[in-house]
């Protein structure tokens, strides 16, 4: 499903933006509530922000919260992270991530990590 890396992931400076999109293939995503996850060495894989299936409802940590916006194309299988006023804690690998829950079945896909370096 995740066969798309995130993509728009570098180095940028302290205060800088960049925007990262992930998107899926082999089989439409828009049923499943979309995310993004961040790990950063010897650390914990931690939520980022996640996005409902209809692009309505968002949320995010609250370490990025007035930062970061998440946002998803349906039409074109793709989940996007804008992120401003970055700072050297951002930096990490980060992950999209799609998951679908139902009373009997909880489905989760990952996609490949992309780096975030963030200077200070």
């Amino acid at each position: 499903l995740m066969s798309a890396a995130g993509v728009g992931g570098g180095l940028v400076q302290a205060g800088g933006s960049l925007r990262l999109s992930c998107a899926a293939s082999g089989r439409t995503f828009s049923p499943y509530d979309m995310g993004w996850f961040r790990q950063a060495p010897g650390k914990e894989r931690e939520f980022v922000a996640a996005v409902s299936r209809s692009g309505g409802s968002a949320y995010y940590a609250d370490s990025v919260k007035g930062r970061f916006a998440i946002s998803r194309d349906n039409a074109k299988n793709t989940v996007y992270l804008q992120m401003n006023s970055l700072k050297p804690e951002d930096a990490a690998v980060y992950f999209c991530n799609a998951r679908r829950v139902g009373v009997d079945y909880d489905m989760e896909y990952w996609g490949k990590g992309t780096q975030v370096t963030v200077s200070s």
